[in-house]
Formats: structure tokens, C-alpha cells, sequence
């Protein structure tokens, strides 16, 4: 009986630990701020990262989304319908963009606020 209980607990546990191995648990992303050197140019843009290994973005710390290029460089996301896309528009931290940057954001880009909610 002894024995029985022992492989019965045994499998028990190997059950348990595969359930828990197929469902990994959500893991948030970085929640500071992160300086990334755009490769084109090299000035500095410092990003937020919000969201999940599922579901996530990165967006400028006023809170525009951006995303890379094929170039590896970031850009603003904008949004047609329900497609969003990269533009072809670098992005800038707030200081240093001019008003034709802000104003074109204000009718392309996507503005998130700096919460953890998607």
C-alpha cells in the first residue's frame, strides 16, 4: 500500500509540474525608462516599455507609440481602421521635435497613456 501511495504521489506531482510548465505566467515588461541610440543618427530616445510577452508596445515617455523599421530604427506607429503600422517618420524625444513633428502627430500617431493597461 505503501508503495502504491509513493507512484500515486509521484505521478501526482509530474502532472502538477506539466500543467504549470504549459502555462507560463504573464511577465510585465521593464517598468523604467529605457535610452535607446537611434542607429541612423545616434541621438538618444528615451522609451517606456508597456504590456506582456503576449501583448506589447513601446512608446516615447509623453507617450506616443513607436516601433522599428526594417532599419532598425524608431518610428512612430499609426493607425488606419484597425491596422497600425510604422510610418516613416523617426521618432524624437519631446524636446527636440518641431512643430510640424507635433502637429503631424497629432493627426497620425497613436497617444497611450503611461499605464500598464493595453
Amino acid at each position: 500500500m505503501k508503495k502504491t501511495l509513493t507512484i500515486l504521489a509521484a505521478f501526482f506531482a509530474g502532472f502538477v509540474s506539466l500543467a504549470y510548465a504549459q502555462r507560463p505566467s504573464r511577465v510585465p515588461a521593464y517598468p523604467g525608462i529605457i535610452n535607446r541610440v537611434q542607429p541612423d543618427t545616434g541621438d538618444t530616445l528615451q522609451i517606456y516599455l508597456r504590456g506582456d510577452e503576449r501583448k506589447h508596445y513601446a512608446m516615447t515617455v509623453d507617450g506616443w507609440q513607436v516601433m522599428e523599421n526594417d532599419k532598425g530604427i524608431l518610428c512612430y506607429v499609426t493607425q488606419k481602421g484597425e491596422e497600425k503600422k510604422v510610418s516613416n517618420k523617426r521618432a524624437h524625444n519631446a524636446a527636440e521635435r518641431s512643430c510640424c513633428e507635433t502637429r503631424w502627430l497629432e493627426r497620425h500617431g497613436i497617444k497611450h497613456t503611461n499605464d500598464d493597461s493595453l
